[in-house]
């Protein structure tokens, strides 16, 4: 009887929470019930922590809420509210797990009365959207190796600093050009305007960067201009716009070529890492190796099929002796036939032709000749030949690489391994490999020579 009782408490014990659990229980239920929203209200008992985080409640004429906005957040509205402001806030609907109580976790805040800005700003993408300048057809691709990067922020803006310890982390090998302008307020939208077109008109840059950190829709509102926005669309450079946080839109952001959700995303999206160009080099590398050796392998075929075609000197030599040898043999048969011919005729008409009969001591030295003459010719072919076949081997070693470098010469190339023929090409401060006769060295340049035009 006791065991069984014990036995029936432990498992109600166990379905016990604790207050802890179910204030935690409760959070999760909050949280996953409600989105983030905007409320309108009335801000009362506003207190700024020394930590900077900003505590205040939210209400109406009926009800109330308490508000929490930490630091990170708070610093990005833009203005320092006060109890008794009419504000609008985007957050979501939390529980204060300590005490109990539900509150609203605030991630943007902006003055009541805003609504207007974003009609502004809705009416104005419908615009631009049917003008056709969201289309992305009319994107411009971002190159996929740059040089060069460009950003047009200002220079006391958080943005540029987190872009910058990106490309540096990322590729240390990009040059950086900052086109300085005002990112808030009534003169920052021509300073971006004017950056952009400073940017297109040196073309010192492959692409640009228009990077600001989160803020409120105020804050954000010199990204709306639709001056700005012709711009960023009619630019000869790609522009990557990285304005805000994730849940941060402008028209600057459906206009330009690429979004970014963050400024640091901006900066990752134009450059590989130095890991990721390294590998693909590599990968460069073998392709080439495969396709040398694939391209030596046929050439070295070509090379046999060649060989076996050509006669040697030595063998065409004796091809040609034995057809001296048989042209002397026929030589001789003819001409004894004919002697024989000749010597029977003669003898047939040595009463009447006595006085033509042919002279064969003239014919005889003649022949001699002759036989001589072959002899020298053949003499000069093969001397002629053997000539030819040192000229050609003079040629080859001439046309050496060695041989060219061994007198002097150098082979130049970029640190990408493309050969260096025009001064014109490089720009001071490029690394150079230089091959020499025996081993190489490693060059910057510091002084170019160009060729006048």
């Amino acid at each position: 009887m006791n065991k069984e009782l014990l036995t029936e408490n432990s498992s109600q014990t166990r379905d016990i929470l604790s207050v802890s659990e179910l204030n935690r229980a409760v959070s999760r239920l909050l949280e996953q019930s409600f989105d983030v929203s905007w409320v309108r209200g009335e801000i009362s008992n506003f207190t700024p922590a020394a930590s900077g985080h900003w505590y205040f409640t939210l209400k109406d004429d009926a009800a109330s809420v308490r508000a929490v906005m930490f630091r990170g957040r708070a610093s990005a509205v833009g203005f320092s509210p006060r109890s008794g402001d009419s504000v609008e806030i985007r957050g979501r609907v939390t529980l204060y797990e300590a005490r109990g109580e539900y509150q609203i976790q605030v991630e943007q805040m902006r003055r009541a009365g805003l609504g207007s800005l974003f009609e502004a700003f809705v009416a104005l993408k419908a615009k631009l959207e049917a003008e056709g300048l969201f289309d992305p057809g009319q994107k411009r691709s971002l190159p996929l190796y740059p040089r060069s990067v460009g950003i047009v922020t200002s220079l006391a803006a958080a943005a540029l600093r987190d872009v910058l310890t990106a490309l540096a982390r990322r590729a240390p090998h990009l040059s950086v050009v900052i086109y300085p302008a005002a990112v808030q307020g009534a003169e920052a939208a021509l300073q971006l305007r004017q950056a952009l077109a400073q940017a297109n008109e040196r073309r010192e840059v492959d692409v640009v960067l228009l990077v600001r950190g989160g803020g409120s829709i105020e804050d954000l509102w010199s990204f709306n201009d639709e001056g700005l926005a012709r711009d960023i669309a009619s630019s000869l450079l790609p522009v990557v716009a990285g304005v805000g946080h994730e849940t941060d839109f402008t028209i600057a952001d459906f206009v330009a070529d690429v979004r970014a959700p963050t400024p640091t995303a901006a900066a990752e999206l134009v450059c590989m890492t130095r890991a990721e160009l390294l590998s693909e080099v590599q990968g460069f590398a073998e392709q080439l190796k495969r396709e040398m050796q694939r391209k030596l392998e046929r050439l070295a075929q070509r090379l046999d099929r060649a060989s076996a075609a050509v006669v040697s000197p030595g063998e065409r030599l004796v091809h040609q002796s034995e057809r001296l040898s048989g042209l002397k043999f026929r030589l001789q048969t003819a001409w004894q036939q004919s002697a024989q011919r000749r010597q029977s005729l003669a003898s047939r008409v040595q009463d009447r032709l006595q006085v033509q009969l042919p002279d064969l001591t003239l014919r005889q030295a003649r022949l001699e000749r002759a036989a001589r003459g072959l002899v020298a010719a053949q003499q000069r072919l093969r001397m002629d030949k053997g000539a030819r076949l040192g000229a050609v081997q003079a040629q080859l070693r001439a046309l050496s690489p060695s041989h060219t470098l061994a007198r002097g010469y150098a082979i130049v190339r970029t640190a990408q391994g493309g050969i260096v023929r025009q001064a014109n090409s490089l720009t001071v401060g490029n690394q150079l490999d230089v091959t020499l006769s025996e081993g190489g060295v490693t060059v910057q340049v510091e002084h170019i020579r160009k060729t006048p035009s």
